[in-house]
Order: C-alpha cells, then structure tokens, then sequence
C-alpha cells in the first residue's frame, strides 16, 4: 500500500500537464516568431518591380546560366550564383546589383557590396535596412515640389519654363563671352604685329642713319 500511496503522489495529475503545455504554448510561438523575424531581409529586396516576376518560381534558375537555387535561398546572405542573382538584397555576392527603388524620384543601381554598409547610398535609405543606420528620406522630384505648394502641373510647367529660360540666358552669355574672347585675341594679336612693325622700322631706319654717317666719314 505504501508503495502504491507513492507512485500516486510522484505522478502528475493529468489537468495540471495539460496546463504547463499551453502555458509553454505561447512562449514557443513567440521565440519562432522572433527568431524568423531576424532571419534575414524580406525575399524580394533590391529587385526592381519588373523583375519580380522572374523570383516567383520556387526553383529560380542563374541569370549567367550558372545553376539554379531554391527560392528559400533567395537573400540568405549565401552566394549561389556567380551572377549575385540569388542575393539582389544582401552583399554576398561581389557581382550583384541592388535596386533603389527611390519612390518620388529616379530609381538607381548600385553595386550589392553599398548595401547595410552604414553608408546611405539610395536616397529612400532601402539599402541601409539591417545596418541600424538612419537614412533620411531625401528623394525629390517635381511632382514632389507640385504637390507641395498645392500647383499642380502648372508649377511644374512654370518652373521647368524658368529653368530653360535661365539655361538659354546663360548660353547666350557664355556665347557673348566666348566671341569678345575671340575680338580681344584678335586687337591683341594686331596690337603685337603693328608693334613688332614699328621695331622693324625703327631698327632699319637706324640703320640706315649708321650707314650714311659711316659712308661721310669715309669721304
């Protein structure tokens, strides 16, 4: 009986089990969740929009025709493609491109090895996103500046009108420029040859004067 008494006090009812595995429940999901979350960058970072479509397969094949990788692959910071196809988002690969995609403003290239490299070199700060520095937002565009003010198309109209008014001002000064550049080359060049004349005159004169007195003497 005492033997029994114990086995029954060392085992654990079955409702308190129950209670300390969804109690556990939530700390696991959360730990996974956690731990995904620092996985690495999204799957499609530094891919321009109308590239998107050739990552979609779950077998993704080099663009060099090097091989191929799993799209689970895609941006794990692990070079699979000589290329750098399978890390357009990560520095891995020393051939890869990464896309700005720079909303508002002209997109741009850059070279995978600028990417998380604490250098803001996309003026959206796209390719700063795991190195913990702050980019400001620095892209510009006219339809920015229009939306801004509340002109509309006319600002812009109006200020690209200004731009190449001043630009074709400033040609045309340049061009005035360059043509009494040209007239002042000119007079200095005349100046230098009716200079270089009246030396050639004055020195024959002289020496004609030098002949004549020697030629009296002699006499």
């Amino acid at each position: 009986m005492q033997s029994g008494v114990r086995i029954q006090r060392q085992m654990t009812p079955p409702h308190q089990s129950r209670c300390l595995v969804s109690s556990a429940a939530p700390a696991t999901l959360l730990l996974l969740l956690v731990t995904g979350a620092g996985a690495g960058p999204p799957p499609l970072v530094g891919v321009s929009p109308q590239d998107e479509a050739y990552f979609v397969p779950q077998v993704i094949a080099c663009r060099d025709g090097s091989g191929s990788f799993p799209r689970s692959r895609l941006n794990d910071e692990y070079c699979d493609c000589a290329d750098g196809t399978d890390e357009p988002g990560t520095s891995a690969c020393p051939e890869g491109k990464f896309y700005c995609r720079n909303m508002g403003d002209t997109p741009r290239i850059v070279s995978s090895s600028f990417v998380n490299d604490k250098i803001c070199d996309c003026c959206d700060g796209s390719d700063e996103y795991g190195s913990g520095t702050h980019c400001p937002h620095t892209c510009r565009s006219l339809n920015n500046i229009s939306e801004v003010d509340n002109g509309g198309s006319e600002l812009s109209v109006a200020y690209l009108n200004d731009h190449n008014v001043l630009t074709s001002k400033h040609t045309l000064d340049i061009e005035d420029l360059i043509h009494k550049l040209k007239g002042l080359r000119m007079a200095v060049v005349i100046e230098l040859g009716l200079a270089v004349c009246i030396l050639v005159f004055c020195f024959a004169r002289r020496s004609t004067r030098t002949r004549r007195r020697q030629y009296i003497l002699k006499r």
